[in-house]
């Protein structure tokens, strides 16, 4: 794989930082190494000492001085090892990824910790787009993608979609304005990279099927795509078994994912990972390097002492305490939708994430609507507009989120809107 031709030339020229370098080799040396080199701050001078995170399930956190001291000192720029090996196994036990047995340089896969995984996408977009790349995205999208892409001065091309994700026939018609055989010449304006959220895609609650994503993924393979799986609702996926992801399928390394803990451990702690081939990862462990150094060493111990007192076993006994929360408010917000909505507006009950998203009828654009009228009524919801590559288009989608509110809330919101609605009419 020529991942040289996906890169941009300011990825492309960046080089490995001496400083942290030199870090992280001091961080895997024996103690009886003794440095000057390194312009850490001694952590006699930090006023911390000690602290005691107490968890709901009674178990107790616990940073004891030597803890605290690494804590709160720099940290390796692509993450603590004891959180990342935990993570790759999760990630091979989980996924199966055949990259998992490659050799380092031929692509194997590996894994970077991120503040979030808003920081792994963002940094992923400016490592492979260019002022002028054509991007292929299922549009409507997260609105936190277009505000990283569209400042890049790239074409963004929407893939139609419907309930259950990108439809591999719009993709393939997308496609067919360029020749496969043709994409490798340096006049090509062929896309490189394809954008997807997999699973209870946020805003539309949309989640792909294996077949779909078995036909994206040889289109992407005939035309030399990358494909960037962001997939924050993963572990949020009501029905099993959980779909196969692209990484499952990922026989020729042009799979990067995005991981995010913000849903079902803290969205404040920011522990996010992309996985993908080693040489693209090493690219944004570069940009980590020259921007935030690394995550907080804080909030990775923390993590990474949870996990491994849960164990794998513990851990997914988590998440389906999780999934089985946001299932009940999904299902509240579906009853609240039939009995005040059906007359005057439409949906797709998700099947993952935290969104329900609502077209609603004779109204040609939610933008008024929703940002002064139903403000005015004392009720929030997100116009459709601003998930558009145009935001400016007229939209007549709303997406409500079912993951905060009671079930009486939601009731009562649904209540309220149907009612605004009907006066539009």
């Amino acid at each position: 794989m020529n991942y040289a031709r996906f890169l941009t030339a300011v990825s492309a020229a960046r080089k490995p930082s001496p400083i942290r370098m030199l870090t992280e080799l001091q961080q895997r040396s024996p103690p009886s190494l003794i440095s000057l080199a390194g312009g850490a701050p001694n952590p006699n001078t930090f006023p911390f000492q000690s602290a005691s995170i107490k968890l709901k399930n009674g178990q107790t956190l616990t940073f004891d001085d030597a803890a605290m001291k690494r804590a709160l000192q720099y940290s390796a720029s692509n993450g603590i090892p004891e959180l990342l090996t935990w993570m790759k196994n999760l990630q091979k036990d989980l996924h199966d990824p055949p990259t998992a047995s490659y050799a380092p340089e031929n692509g194997q896969m590996d894994m970077c910790v991120t503040t979030g995984s808003q920081e792994g996408l963002c940094k992923v977009f400016e490592m492979l787009v260019n002022p002028g790349d054509n991007v292929l995205l299922d549009a409507p999208t997260y609105s936190g993608t277009l505000a990283a892409l569209q400042p890049l001065g790239c074409n963004l091309i929407n893939v139609p979609s419907d309930q259950h994700g990108m439809i591999p026939a719009a993709l393939k018609e997308v496609l067919s304005r360029w020749d496969p055989s043709e994409v490798h010449k340096p006049s090509s304006t062929a896309p490189k990279i394809l954008y997807t959220i997999p699973n209870g895609g946020n805003p539309t609650g949309a989640s792909m099927t294996a077949q779909r994503k078995q036909e994206v993924y040889e289109l992407a393979r005939q035309y030399d795509m990358l494909i960037i799986e962001d997939d924050p609702y993963f572990f949020l996926q009501f029905d099993k078994p959980w779909a196969p992801t692209f990484l499952s399928m990922d026989v020729d390394r042009r799979i990067i994912r995005t991981d995010s803990f913000s849903k079902i451990l803290s969205s404040g702690l920011r522990i996010g990972f992309v996985t993908g081939p080693k040489p693209l990862v090493d690219r944004v462990v570069l940009h980590i390097q020259a921007s935030t150094m690394h995550t907080s060493t804080f909030t990775q111990l923390m993590v990474s002492q949870l996990l491994h007192s849960w164990g794998q076993e513990g851990f997914l006994q988590h998440i389906e305490g999780v999934i089985e929360f946001y299932r009940k408010q999904r299902d509240a917000m579906i009853t609240s939708a039939d009995k005040w909505l059906k007359d005057v507006a439409e949906w797709h009950t998700p099947s993952a994430g935290m969104f329900l998203w609502i077209k609603l009828k004779g109204i040609a654009d939610t933008q008024q609507l929703i940002m002064k009228k139903a403000l005015e009524k004392e009720v929030l919801l997100v116009p459709g507009g601003v998930f558009m590559i145009n935001s400016s288009d007229p939209c007549p989608y709303v997406r409500a989120a079912f993951s905060l509110s009671t079930p009486e809330q939601i009731d009562e919101a649904f209540r309220r809107l149907s009612s605004l609605i009907k006066e539009a009419l």
